[in-house]
């Protein structure tokens, strides 16, 4: 399961949810602050916060997905 962690698509996916949700969510929860550039070390952390949830259930959900697929046989026709 570590492995598939890193997988190049599991961690674009993650990157594109996290980016997007992330945005979003910060905007909802600190969009004055954002906009006056007045964002104290409490803000700064929860909105680092806001980012790495979504990066963790899009990872989360994208290695479960790998993980149930059922196994399928390698082609050995020569």
């Amino acid at each position: 399961m570590a492995n598939q962690l890193f997988l190049r698509p599991v961690v674009l996916t993650a990157i594109k949810v996290a980016l997007v949700v992330g945005t979003v969510l910060a905007l909802i929860n600190h969009g004055p602050a954002l906009l006056a550039l007045e964002l104290s070390r409490q803000q700064i952390l929860q909105i680092a916060l806001t980012y790495l949830v979504p990066y963790g259930v899009s990872t989360y959900s994208s290695v479960k997905m790998l993980k149930n697929q059922p196994v399928r046989p390698h082609n050995t026709q020569a």
